[in-house]
This record gives structure tokens, sequence and C-alpha cells, in this order.
């Protein structure tokens, strides 16, 4: 039986398809002296992948921040169980 994932994955890759076909039409995207051309489907989703990556740079400060205050808290923890079973 096909889990979840893999029909969420072909349900999405299907509506990507389906767009990229509705939205064929060949557009200009120019930015400072840089300029290109490509279809508005190409052209939406590598904007969207920027975002995507945008917002990850983004809160990789405080991804790493909770992953090390996570860690100080395992420390505080162990060393309190030590302490308890030295006692």
């Amino acid at each position: 039986m096909l889990s979840f994932s893999i029909i969420a994955a072909l349900i999405i890759a299907i509506l990507v398809i389906v767009f990229a076909l509705q939205n064929a039409d060949i557009v200009l995207v120019a930015f400072l002296a840089w300029k290109f051309e490509g279809s508005l489907a190409l052209v939406l989703l590598l904007a969207f992948a920027m975002g995507v990556i945008a917002s990850l740079l983004i809160l990789l400060p405080k991804v790493i921040k909770k992953g090390q205050a996570d860690s100080n808290q395992k420390k505080k923890i162990e060393e309190s169980d030590r302490e308890l079973e030295e006692k």
C-alpha cells in the first residue's frame, strides 16, 4: 500500500505539471543589468524557491540557538541526575 507521503508527492507533482502547462507564456524578467527570458511558470517557481530559501536562511539562527539551548538543558538534567545518584 502506498504511504501518505508518496500519494501527497504525486498529487503535488501533478498540480505543478498542470500549473506549468497552463502558464507556458514567455516573460522577460529584468533585474539591474541582468535579464532572463523564460516561461511564466518557471519564473514563478524560481521566485517561490528563492522565497523559501530566504525564509530558511532567516530562520536558521533561531533553529541553531534552540538546538544549543536544548543541548544545554540536557546537560543540566544529566548533571542533576548524577548528583541525585551520588546522594
